[in-house]
């Protein structure tokens, strides 16, 4: 007989999908084929992590809190494909993982911005990403130029990869029930984004002054940043970007082509 799950913890951040239907939902946003590996991010009492062993070839599952490691291991013995691990995921190496990996997580509030950005980091392993995050990030992520939510996250993200927002998700769908909704996001690395750390965090550092004081035009912010007023006309000549516009007006696009006329080796 199987042993009562545990309580979940606060400082965690663990809330539970509990919902089946939309459990199944997010399983069929990952598009996983019977041939996938699959990187379970946050299994908890593992609802999905079952539904995931259905649907790949094999599932590594990281949790870092060792009641649920312990739970799920008993619980889950029937589950041959499934490894669970003990583990704290900001600091495992997700550049180890299994070429062509498919990432499934529920992202806790508090930590999935820098989750989301170690993952992007190991582009070279990861083929898609799944990811249930709190709504007003999930909004970010996926956010347009001209828009309000569109900024450093938007941008950088969607270098890295094509992201598509998926559905909402209530907070009435968790236990316990969290302050604030949910979104699904995917996440389709792009072959362009496979690119040197170097290069990457150029392209950070460029994006973040960008939009380091949001009403400043681009040529301000970009003189702000410590880059001279020539280079800067010379860029603008050579791009055809307008820097008397806004960071929050460019495509991305016309970020990438900054970035490939404007070398940054400047701090943020």
């Amino acid at each position: 007989m199987s042993s009562l799950p545990p309580l979940p913890r606060k400082r965690l951040g663990q809330h539970f999908l509990i919902d089946p239907n939309l459990l199944r939902k997010i399983v069929d946003f990952a598009e996983l084929q019977p041939s996938d590996r699959v990187c379970e991010i946050g299994p908890g009492r593992g609802a999905l992590t079952k539904l995931l062993c259905q649907s790949a070839k094999s599932v590594l599952a990281l949790e870092v809190d060792p009641r649920m490691v312990a739970f799920l291991k008993e619980e889950m013995a029937e589950c041959r494909n499934l490894e669970i691990q003990e583990q704290d995921a900001l600091r495992y190496p997700f550049e180890h993982l299994p070429e062509s990996t498919v990432v499934v997580a529920n992202l806790p509030y508090n930590i999935s911005t820098p989750i989301l950005f170690k993952l992007l980091e190991a582009q070279s392993k990861i083929r898609r990403m799944v990811v249930t995050l709190q709504l007003e990030v999930a909004r970010r992520l996926t956010a347009k130029p001209n828009t309000k939510e569109y900024g450093v996250l938007s941008v950088m993200a969607q270098h890295l990869a094509e992201v598509r927002f998926g559905f909402h998700v209530s907070r009435k769908c968790f236990r316990p029930v969290p302050e604030v909704d949910s979104g699904v996001v995917r996440f389709d690395i792009s072959g362009v984004a496979h690119e040197t750390p170097e290069k990457l965090d150029r392209f950070q550092c460029l994006v973040r002054a960008a939009f380091g004081q949001r009403r400043k035009t681009l040529m301000n912010a970009f003189r702000s940043a410590g880059i001279p007023v020539f280079q800067l006309q010379t860029t603008q000549e050579k791009t055809g970007v307008d820097l008397s516009r806004r960071a929050e007006t460019l495509s991305l696009t016309e970020f990438r082509l900054l970035a490939s006329v404007l070398p940054w080796d400047h701090s943020p």
